[in-house]
């Protein structure tokens, strides 16, 4: 897929990068309408200010874009951050998404930026490591109140500007390079300029309005892997719950009948029940269908919702220990799993991650397997079989390569998180959060070494990159 994209002009008024930017406006403007279809509206030109400038904008404040502005500013850039939210961290705070996998089953192999927001949390007793650590993926599960405060601290002390309630618009193209975006603040339209843009908006929606190529859904029918609404309930009794467990397996054998029954939606029956380390925030609500369409997402949405209260009425009438649950908080956002995938220098295959493949471009590991969440919301995820189709072999990790995070269309552009270039199996192993952070830290890095060289992100000494991650905690072995 391509999309379309116009360019733009600068009215320069001293200094910087311009102070103006020449942009479609909408001071007048006028309808035109063609038969039974929607119409267009024509927009004249108009000028519009620039709100800052910077060298790195990061277009998403969820953890990959956090862990791209950190890198970034620390190694000597000037960094603007626009997050849509009120808060940054993404799907691990708006979504409630939270858990972490840093382990190849016999030793962690994520740390950098990763390892400083865990060791920063746990000051605070935000995050737990899981009892099954190092055997298992699954390393963390932290709060994602606490989270909130964790990644916005990283960001300010590193001096990264921070911009909420700013969804990053349409890109400022200048030939082949995007020189900012466009966005609708609280007193109009205005530019944010940079000399380097790194799209961590997790659809790649900067990267795709820009015109980049990109991939959408599986083969065959084009759907994307299902989504899940988060939630935190409260009122568990720990003692009495403890002992429903002996009979975990009549109720879960229950619940499936119900299901299919039509008298409770479907679920994912790996987390019918709170775990001891991460009771109050269950993984069972799935939905499914379009991310990109808003009028659909707002439906799967409360749609999700439903589905959380569903399972908790039937509970709460059937298992000790759980009769006092309530729901205390749903995510204000679906935890999207996979949108687009915008199409990179490199692309992230199943071969690459069950073959564990090292890449000369390396810029961390990888350990997640190819966990698909069913397209149809059915609930069922291939995480359940846990085979030699679905799982890197124990103790070994694939690299997460460079050349996934960056483009043929343009040359100062980055994107990093689960919108990077990879096939639709590559992708669900590659789009968990510690993945995007270590992409994040990765691309970040680049950038400022780019700038500090003089050169494209693309034509950066890959050796000295290597070095300053290494220097920065990153996790980089085996390097061919």
């Amino acid at each position: 897929m391509k999309s379309t994209r116009r360019s733009f002009l600068f009215a320069a008024a001293g200094g910087g990068l311009g102070m103006s930017a020449l942009v479609p406006g909408a001071t007048t403007s006028a309808v035109e309408m063609h038969g039974s279809g929607p119409g267009v509206v024509v927009i004249p030109e108009r000028k519009v200010p620039v709100l800052a400038e910077a060298d790195v904008l990061v277009c998403g404040g969820g953890t990959a874009g956090i862990a791209a502005a950190c890198s970034a500013a620390r190694h000597g850039a000037a960094v603007i951050l626009i997050e849509r939210w009120p808060c940054v961290g993404g799907m691990a705070t708006a979504a409630l998404v939270n858990i972490w996998h840093r382990s190849d089953r016999e030793k962690m192999v994520i740390y950098g930026l990763v390892e400083e927001a865990a060791e920063r949390a746990r000051k605070r007793g935000w995050i737990k490591q899981s009892p099954r650590y190092p055997s298992a993926h699954e390393t963390h599960w932290f709060d994602p109140e606490g989270m909130k405060i964790v990644f916005q601290d990283m960001l300010d002390e590193s001096g990264v500007r921070t911009f909420g309630y700013l969804v990053a618009g349409e890109p400022i193209v200048e030939g082949k390079k995007i020189r900012g975006v466009l966005v609708d603040a609280k007193q109009g339209q205005r530019a944010i300029l940079a000399r380097m843009v790194i799209d961590a908006t997790g659809d790649g929606d900067i990267a795709a309005k820009a015109g980049c190529p990109f991939e959408f859904g599986r083969p065959g029918d084009g759907r994307v892997q299902g989504m899940t609404m988060m939630y935190r309930v409260c009122g568990i009794d720990e003692a009495k719950l403890q002992s429903s467990r002996k009979q975990a397996g009549a109720v879960l054998k229950e619940m499936k009948a119900a299901s299919r029954r039509g008298e409770l939606p479907p679920f994912n029956q790996s987390f019918y029940l709170p775990d001891v380390h991460n009771r109050s925030i269950p993984n069972m609500c799935p939905v499914a269908g379009n991310p990109l369409a808003e009028e659909e997402l707002t439906k799967l949405t409360a749609k999700g919702r439903t589905y959380a209260h569903a399972y908790w009425d039937w509970l709460r009438a059937r298992v000790p220990g759980l009769e006092r649950v309530e729901i205390e908080q749903t995510g204000f956002s679906l935890g999207v799993r996979e949108s687009r995938r915008i199409r990179g220098l490199k692309t992230l295959d199943r071969e690459m991650v069950l073959g564990a493949v090292k890449q000369p471009d390396a810029i961390g590991h990888g350990v997640w397997g190819i966990d698909i969440h069913d397209p149809k919301g059915s609930g069922y995820t291939t995480w359940n079989d846990r085979n030699d189709k679905s799982m890197v072999p124990r103790g070994q990790s694939y690299h997460i390569p460079l050349g996934m995070c960056l483009n043929a269309s343009f040359a100062n552009l980055g994107v990093v998180g689960r919108c990077a270039s990879s096939t639709h199996e590559g992708h669900a192993s590659v789009r968990v959060q510690t993945h995007g952070m270590v992409m994040g830290q990765g691309v970040g890095t680049c950038a400022a070494l780019a700038l500090k060289s003089g050169v494209e992100m693309a034509s950066v000494d890959i050796g000295k990159l290597q070095s300053a991650l290494r220097k920065d905690g990153v996790y980089l072995h085996d390097v061919p």
